[in-house]
C-alpha cells in the first residue's frame, strides 16, 4: 500500500507538470508533494497526529490540484489502521465527499455520473477489502492461539504423566507393599515407606520445577542425561522390580530438550512397566550411534499386543505421550511385544536437524 500511495503521487505530480507548464502554481504543487512524500515515510510516536498532518497536506494539494484526488485510496487504508473503526468509517466518508468535489472541479462542471459514483465505490471496495482482511487476520490469529492452548494441554498433560503420576504410582505400590508386611516383616515395611519418602521428595522438586517450566530435577544439577538416567533407574528398583542401566558407545553432548524428553520418556515407560507389566526386570539402555541417540526400555512381562486397538475408555497417557514426544523431536518409536514376551521400547532421535 506505501508502494501504491508513492505510485500514485508521482502520477498525479507527473500529471500536473504535463498539462500545466511550471506557472505559478508550479513550485508550490511541486514542494507539496515533496512535503507530503517527507512526512508520508516519517516516523511518529503519535500516529493521530501524523495523520491529521497527511490528510491536510493532502487536501490542499488536492485544492490546487485536483488530480491528486486518487492518492485518497492508501489513505483511506491508513486511516483503518490507524482511527477506531467508527472515526475510520467518517474519515473515509469525508475523503470521498472530498474527492467527489475535486473531480468536479476538474471536470469543469461537465455533468459526468461516474465522477459521482466512481469515487464512493472505490472507497466501498477498499473499505470492505480491509475489514475482510482484518477479520480474517483475527480468525487466523484466534486459531493459533486456540492450537497453542491445545499443545500447550498436551504438553502438560505428558509432563505429569511422566513426572508426578509416575511418582504417585510408584508411592502407592510402595506403601501397600509396606502395609502387606507390616506385621510379618517390619523392617521390609520400614524400607518401603522410606523409597516411598525418598520418591515423594524426588517429585516435590518435580513439582516445584515443572511449576516454574524447568528441565526435569535429574537434569537441573548439570550431570547429563547419563547421570540423570542412572539415578532413575537406581530410584526405581527396588525388590519387586530391579532396573538396570547401560550407556553404549561414546557419549555426546544432547540438546537440552533431547535430555529432558528422553528422560521423560525413560520415566513414562518405567511407570507403565511397574504398573501394568507384572515385570520381574527392567533395563535402561542409552545407545550413542553417532547421527542418532537411542533410548531401550524393556521388560521381561506379560507383554501385549501392540497392534491392538485399546477398549473404549481405557486410561493412559504413555504410548501416546512416548510417540509425541519422539515425533517433536523429529525420532520415531518402536515397540516390540508379545503377549507373554515381554516388551521393548525403541525411542530413536536424530542428532542433526531434519531437513
Amino acid at each position: 500500500m506505501h508502494a501504491a500511495f508513492f505510485a500514485l503521487l508521482g502520477a498525479s505530480l507527473a500529471r500536473f507538470l504535463l498539462r500545466h507548464p511550471w506557472l505559478e502554481l508550479g513550485p508550490w504543487v511541486v514542494a507539496l508533494s515533496a512535503a507530503l512524500a517527507v512526512l508520508y515515510v516519517l516516523p511518529v510516536p503519535r500516529r493521530l497526529a501524523w495523520l491529521c498532518s497527511v490528510v491536510a497536506v493532502w487536501m490542499v494539494l488536492v485544492v490546487l490540484a485536483p488530480s491528486f484526488a486518487w492518492c485518497a485510496v492508501p489513505l483511506f487504508y491508513t486511516g483503518l489502521r490507524t482511527l477506531r473503526p467508527r472515526a475510520a468509517l467518517v474519515l473515509v466518508a469525508l475523503l470521498t465527499v472530498f474527492v467527489v468535489v475535486a473531480q468536479l472541479r476538474l471536470a469543469d462542471g461537465a455533468p459526468d455520473p461516474n465522477l459521482l459514483v466512481a469515487p464512493p465505490a472505490v472507497a466501498a471496495i477498499a473499505t470492505a477489502v480491509f475489514v475482510h482482511a482484518q477479520r480474517q487476520a483475527e480468525r487466523l490469529a484466534a486459531t493459533e492461539r486456540r492450537e497453542g492452548t491445545l499443545a500447550e494441554r498436551q504438553r502438560l498433560s505428558m509432563e505429569i504423566h511422566d513426572s508426578l503420576a509416575q511418582g504417585l504410582s510408584s508411592q502407592r505400590m510402595l506403601l501397600q507393599a509396606a502395609d502387606r508386611t507390616w506385621d510379618a516383616d517390619p523392617p521390609a515395611a520400614r524400607r518401603h515407606v522410606r523409597t516411598a519418602a525418598s520418591i515423594a521428595e524426588h517429585s516435590l522438586a518435580e513439582a516445584r520445577r515443572f511449576v516454574h517450566d524447568l528441565a526435569p530435577a535429574d537434569l537441573a544439577g548439570g550431570g547429563g542425561l547419563e547421570d540423570a538416567l542412572r539415578a532413575l533407574a537406581a530410584r526405581e528398583s527396588g525388590a519387586a522390580l530391579p532396573v538396570g542401566f547401560r550407556v553404549d558407545g561414546p557419549p555426546v553432548d544432547l540438546p537440552d530438550r533431547v535430555g529432558a524428553a528422553l528422560l521423560r520418556i525413560a520415566q513414562g515407560a518405567l511407570a507403565n512397566v511397574r504398573e501394568h507389566a507384572q515385570a520381574t526386570s527392567a533395563a535402561v539402555t542409552l545407545t550413542y550411534l553417532g547421527d542418532q541417540v537411542v533410548l531401550d526400555v524393556a521388560d521381561d512381562g506379560r507383554g501385549f499386543d501392540p497392534r491392538a486397538v485399546p477398549p473404549p475408555g481405557a486410561r493412559g497417557h504413555g504410548l501416546p505421550a512416548v510417540r509425541a514426544r519422539a515425533e517433536q523431536l523429529g525420532g520415531t518409536l518402536t515397540v516390540e511385544s508379545a503377549p507373554g514376551e515381554g516388551t521393548v521400547l525403541s525411542v530413536s532421535i536424530p542428532l542433526e536437524e531434519p531437513r
